[in-house]
């Protein structure tokens, strides 16, 4: 469960998100037209010294520029659970002679710290699972984690179904309830299946997500389970798209969430959903059987189509068709959506976890 203080500093960080949507960017103006045959490059070469989990602090960040050009600005980002979280843009000290810019910014602590060197108009977001590389609109990138290291973050990748899949292990909110994720609690046996577990980890449970690593838009998706009936009340499974980058509330969001959220006397399992879950028609709930299942929803401009076979179903047929529904509101535009499978723990319901929990995905097939 994430602490007060790490939820004060989360706040925090989106707060100051919030308060600086008019002041994003402060020009380069103070380099000289003649840098523009540099290559351009960025430098963080202050760090703020109070740590992380510090609530209601502000502190010195600092950095130069070399080779920037007219029109370039600066973003910063300080790392917190997991995300990216937008700063207050830095303010100029001096141009030196050589070129070299120097610049200053208050930042909430964080895990991590980014600036990055754009083009004019670049729209960074808000927040963000991954900052984006170098190339188009991103002249320069430099990231520090918060004892002065070099900030990698390198991704464990799972091959699985023909497409790579990014494993998470960062902390994150699911279900209203912040879990733990470890990436050794997903991997690809030998037959080429998907697994994911909930793992005891102390006195507490780690959980696993993997990430689709491209991001495949309008079109049909196709998960085969294994048999998930007994898992516990309170393990979910969810079988989503979600725009990890994007500024909207419900992230492109299409989901089957196979759960019964910690309650004994719900018998309905497995839920079709168009985020936002909160509007009665957004949900459709039933139960489904024991044994392999698979789950799929054809996502167009204006409609996506739900269903759910007892047994393995694909694009040539097969499976018994056990439930379907359409939704024809509220439906996502595709953007920078991409396929994600999770298994975490609903910390809020009436049934603690009891065990260690396995699913098992035998395939995924995409349609466009």
């Amino acid at each position: 469960m994430m602490s007060a203080t790490k939820s004060s500093v989360l706040a925090h960080l989106a707060g100051c998100v919030r308060c600086t949507l008019l002041g994003l960017y402060v020009l380069l103006s103070g380099c000289s037209k003649n840098a523009a045959s540099l290559d351009p490059k960025i430098t963080i070469t202050s760090i703020p010294k109070v740590k992380y989990g510090v609530a209601d602090i502000l502190d010195t960040v600092a950095g130069t520029t070399i080779g920037a050009r007219d029109g370039q600005q600066i973003v910063l980002y300080a790392r917190s659970e997991g995300r990216w979280w937008r700063q207050s843009p830095p303010l100029a000290d001096r141009s030196h002679a050589v070129k070299v810019y120097e610049w200053t910014s208050q930042i909430h602590p964080g895990t991590d710290y980014a600036a990055l060197l754009v083009e004019a108009g670049y729209a960074a977001p808000l927040s963000t699972e991954s900052l984006p590389g170098r190339g188009g609109a991103v002249a320069a990138v430099a990231t520090v984690a918060a004892d002065g290291s070099p900030s990698l973050h390198p991704a464990k990748v799972l091959r699985f179904s023909g497409y790579d899949w990014n494993v998470r292990t960062a902390p994150s909110h699911r279900g209203g309830t912040q879990n733990q994720f470890d990436a050794a609690n997903a991997w690809v046996d030998t037959r080429g299946a998907l697994h994911l577990k909930i793992a005891r980890q102390g006195d507490d449970w780690t959980c696993s997500e993997v990430q689709l690593t491209r991001n495949l838009g309008y079109g049909t998706y196709i998960f085969v389970v294994r048999d998930v009936s007994k898992i516990d009340l309170s393990a979910v499974l969810t079988l989503f798209t979600w725009d990890g980058a994007g500024p909207e509330e419900n992230r492109h969001e299409l989901a089957y969430e196979i759960t019964r959220w910690g309650n004994k006397d719900d018998e309905t399992n497995t839920a079709f959903v168009v985020q936002p879950y909160y509007v009665p028609t957004n949900v459709v709930r039933f139960r489904e059987p024991a044994g392999v299942m698979t789950n799929s929803f054809q996502w167009k401009p204006s409609q996506a189509t739900f269903r759910s076979y007892a047994g393995i179903h694909s694009a040539a047929g097969g499976g018994n068709l056990l439930k379907e529904h359409t939704f024809t509101s509220g439906i996502p535009a595709a953007g920078g959506d991409a396929a994600r499978v999770n298994f975490y723990y609903f910390r809020k319901g009436q049934v603690p976890l009891q065990h260690e929990n396995e699913v098992v995905i035998e395939r995924f097939e995409y349609y466009p």
